[in-house]
């Protein structure tokens, strides 16, 4: 899609202020465990080093002193990371420092950083870039914590630091992206859930965020023809639906079904065997980036609609290449294709990329064909929309359910999912209703299982899966909907009837494009002024707000203005939310991008709902952990310089062994040479040294099995060569 990808204004952010800094002299650029990472994320390191870098150098490791030379410090805010820092001054390590903090510096720690100013060069500046671009409207906090400490009732001491952290993050977004949007946020009507109360105080603490970065920064946000930006704090709450659901476009079914992981380095990657059944055979990590233009054209895409392009793009392929056609003119099977990939070795990087997105398909599609999806999702349909196919209100829902939940080739997995969507469905079971679906499904069959569990946690995000008694008095009224279902412009098609459900992050998105988006359910931080304007739509933008002429640039331009909406969800976000974020940016002409602490599947949701009311010792949270400290072996005393060991003196020599002249001891330090080092050869050499081999090495030019003589010229080059400089063996 068209639009400025975060990517790249993260990139040029880091970029930019290296540059700046270097200033075409070399430095040495020193990070942390933390900063290393999120630069890594965005910036290889040959970018790095083109810019007047000499070195990287992470600050916790142990590193040569380099007093000749300047350092850039690009660091974390972070106490042990500042006792690293004033390691290094103590020590002298570099000749003066450059301070880029990846955050405000609290004013603790920048008193300490202050008390060193004599070895700064210049003052401390900031870098706002502390999140990770995963695609180009996407950024996560790779934080998927973050779900146990906003809704698990034993967080409950975590939450102001941890909401105070997620408002740091989404303001470096903003910050990054040039934007000081209007901060909007959902507010659940009749709720009593505690977390209902989550996305104001969020969004409260992001515009105090926001608000200073503007006072830090005097021409933030910079001027721009674009319509002001939207920043919209959102929750899991919101939408229980989307994270159970099957869906059936290629991330989303891919994610759900393949063992796709996400490494440590924040790397997306599928397992698969690089040519299958031939000699060179190979298991690999495939990766998935932003660089495989067969993904991300496709990621978006029904299954269908990508199994067709996939074969389609290879078959033209193959008709521009004929001598690597196949003898069977008529194959047009996934594996067929597969089969002809591996005889192309001329065209290994096209190979690759085309066998991992066949190999992926395909296995989703077998999945989705062995264990009854298509059956299952179009129940699921159903009970996430409250409507049937024919966008009636069902009927006989319940004997659906229980027939696939009775169903062998069914897997316990989405079983399992299917009863937490009827819950949520019914608004309220009785316990022993839930027990009978469960005993269906062949789940809760002992008393370690958590699968009731995980259902009945559903409550702490706002649902209601269980309820006291059968019929209430008085009668409780469910809640409406959010966003009521629009049946006037449903598409009624037998392929896409398994994909009628949309995430409400649509809707709330295309409400907002509209200007039509409740403002009960979303205040504002900051509500408009009397008089001014009330909504965020503008459906003419760019075209009027621009001096330039029609001519000149005109699709640069139209991206330029394209309004930015920053859609931030609290606990993990799907890849349908993701999905249905770039899809209102082409159809609106916006740029949405999402923001979340980490992307949920399906069954990470269903994992964290059993942990919810676990002892929190289990959960090994990160906010947990002892504090980090700076490494020990920063504030270790360098070893004293070698002293050099001299022969007694031969027969007929001077003074006694290490008597200067005059027979006087010199002074403390390196002693200097005397006669008795007329009679050192190379074969003889110095004695052994204490500094345990650190010491100088003797240099043949000093040692030529000859006296010293008496000229004061060769006196002072071997008193030079011995204690002034360092040579190389």
């Amino acid at each position: 899609m068209d639009g400025v990808s975060i990517i790249k204004e993260h990139q040029k952010s880091i970029i930019d202020i290296i540059r700046n800094t270097t200033r075409g002299d070399w430095k040495v650029l020193v990070l942390d465990e933390t900063t290393n990472k999120i630069i890594d994320t965005t910036v290889n390191e040959d970018d790095i080093l083109n810019h007047n870098i000499a070195n990287i150098e992470r600050i916790e490791e142990r590193r040569e002193p380099n007093p000749t030379m300047d350092a850039i410090y690009v660091l974390s805010p972070q106490p042990h990371i500042v006792d690293c820092l004033m390691a290094d001054f103590e020590r002298r390590r570099y000749k003066s420092a450059f301070l880029i903090w990846a955050g405000f510096l609290p004013d603790a720690l920048a008193r300490r950083v202050d008390a060193a100013r004599r070895q700064i060069a210049t003052p401390p500046q900031n870098l706002f870039v502390d999140f990770y671009p995963r695609e180009s409207h996407l950024i996560t906090f790779r934080d998927p914590s973050s779900f146990q400490v906003l809704y698990n009732p034993a967080c409950n001491d975590l939450i102001a630091r941890h909401l105070t952290a997620l408002a740091q993050k989404v303001a470096s977004v903003c910050m990054t992206l040039g934007e000081a949007p209007k901060v909007r946020y959902y507010a659940p009507q009749n709720a009593v859930h505690e977390a209902a109360v989550l996305c104001m105080h969020l969004a409260r603490f992001v515009q105090t965020e926001i608000d200073r970065l503007q006072k830090y920064d005097q021409n933030f946000p910079p001027q721009t023809t674009r319509p002001q930006s939207v920043l919209l704090i959102t929750d899991r709450s919101m939408d229980l639906m989307a994270p159970l659901l099957h869906e059936f476009t290629y991330q989303s079914m891919a994610h759900d079904l393949l063992p796709i992981k996400e490494q440590p380095d924040g790397k997306i990657t599928f397992h698969m065997t690089i040519n299958e059944g031939m000699p060179n055979a190979e298991e690999k990590d495939m990766e998935l980036t932003e660089k495989d233009n067969i993904w991300t054209e496709n990621r978006h895409r029904h299954m269908s609609d990508t199994i067709e392009k996939l074969m389609g793009d290879f078959k033209k392929f193959i008709d521009q290449n004929p001598n690597f056609a196949s003898k069977n003119q008529n194959e047009t099977s996934l594996n067929d294709i597969r089969d002809m990939l591996a005889g192309l070795p001329q065209f290994q990087e096209m190979k690759q990329a085309y066998s991992l997105h066949l190999t992926m398909a395909q296995e989703a599609m077998n999945i989705f064909q062995k264990f009854k999806l298509s059956e299952i999702a179009s129940v699921e349909q159903t009970l996430a929309t409250g409507l049937d196919e024919d966008l009636k209100k069902p009927k006989n829902i319940l004997d659906q359910v229980v027939r696939l939940l009775d169903d062998p080739d069914v897997a316990p997995t989405d079983r399992l999912r299917l009863v937490a969507i009827y819950a949520l469905y019914r608004d309220g079971m009785i316990d022993q209703d839930l027990l009978r679906l469960l005993w269906h499904a062949s789940l809760q069959r002992s008393r370690e299982s958590t699968d009731k569990t995980a259902i009945e946690n559903l409550e702490l995000l706002g649902a209601r899966p269980l309820k006291a008694q059968l019929k209430e008095v008085p009668p409780r009224q469910p809640n409406p909907p959010l966003f009521p279902p629009n049946t006037k412009n449903a598409v009624q098609s037998e392929e896409y009837a398994l994909s009628r459900f949309e995430p409400a992050v649509k809707h709330m998105l295309e409400d907002l494009c509209s200007g039509t988006l409740d403002q009960t359910s979303f205040p504002y931080v900051i509500p408009p002024q009397a008089g001014g304007p009330s909504d965020d739509s503008f459906q003419t933008q760019g075209s009027l707000r621009s001096a330039a002429p029609r001519w000149a640039s005109a699709n640069r331009r139209q991206v330029e203005n394209r309004q930015r909406i920053i859609v931030f969800v609290a606990g993990g976000a799907t890849y349908s939310e993701a999905r249905a974020c770039y899809e209102v940016s082409d159809k609106n002409n916006r740029d949405v991008y999402l923001v979340t602490s980490h992307m949920l599947t399906p069954n990470k949701f269903v994992e964290d709902l059993r942990l919810l009311k676990s002892d929190r010792r289990r959960l090994q949270l990160p906010l947990d952990d002892p504090p980090k400290k700076a490494p020990a072996h920063l504030f270790e005393r360098p070893a004293p310089p070698p002293q050099q060991q001299v022969r007694p003196p031969q027969p007929g020599g001077g003074g006694a062994p290490g008597m200067g002249m005059g027979g006087q001891m010199p002074p403390s330090g390196p002693r200097p040479p005397t006669k008795a080092l007329g009679a050192m050869t190379l074969s003889s050499g110095p004695g052994p040294s204490s500094g345990g081999g650190g010491g100088h090495e003797r240099s043949s030019s000093t040692a030529t099995g000859g006296s010293l003589g008496g000229e004061d010229k060769e006196k002072k080059k071997k008193k030079r060569n011995i204690f002034g400089i360092k040579k190389d063996k």
